[in-house]
C-alpha cells in the first residue's frame, strides 16, 4: 500500500471576487435569462396569432360560403324540386341541406381552433427551468460560505 505525502504549506487558490461582485453577477444573469425568456415568448405568441388569423381566415370563408350556399344552392335546387314536390317542401329540404354543409364547416373549424395554445407553454417550461437553476446556484453559493 503506497501512502501520499502531502505538502504541508500548498497554497490553496482563492476566489478573489467580492459579495459585491458575485451579487453583480447572479443579477445581469438573471436579467439576461429574463431578456431570453420574453424574446422566446414573443417568438411563441407571435407563431400562435399567425395560426389563429388563418383559423379566422378560414371560418370567415365558412361564414361566407354558408351564406351564398344557403341563396344559390335553395333557389335552384328549391325550383328544380319544386317540379316534383310542393314548393314548401322543396323550399325545406333545401333549408336542411344548407344546415348540414353549415354543421360540416363549423366542426371542422372547431378542429383548427383546437389546434391554437394561446398560452407560451416553451417560454413557461424554460422559466421554470430557471427558477431551478437560480434556486440550485443560491443555495450552492450560501453552502460554499
Amino acid at each position: 500500500m503506497s501512502t501520499q505525502v502531502y505538502d504541508v504549506h500548498e497554497v490553496h487558490e482563492v476566489d478573489s471576487r467580492t459579495t459585491g461582485d458575485l451579487v453583480r453577477n447572479v443579477v445581469g444573469d438573471i436579467q439576461e435569462i429574463m431578456r431570453s425568456e420574453i424574446r422566446l415568448a414573443k417568438v411563441e405568441m407571435k407563431e400562435e396569432a399567425v395560426k389563429a388569423g388563418k383559423t379566422g381566415g378560414v371560418f370567415g370563408g365558412a361564414a361566407i360560403f354558408a351564406f351564398f350556399a344557403l341563396a344559390f344552392v335553395l333557389g335552384t335546387c328549391a325550383a328544380a324540386l319544386a317540379i316534383a314536390i310542393p314548393v314548401w317542401a322543396a323550399l325545406l329540404t333545401m333549408c336542411f341541406l344548407c344546415f348540414v354543409i353549415g354543421g360540416a364547416l363549423y366542426s371542422f373549424e372547431r378542429t383548427l381552433v383546437k389546434r391554437i395554445h394561446p398560452v407560451p407553454e416553451q417560454t413557461i417550461s424554460t422559466l421554470k427551468e430557471d427558477v431551478q437553476w437560480v434556486r440550485r446556484r443560491t443555495t450552492s453559493e450560501n453552502i460554499s460560505r
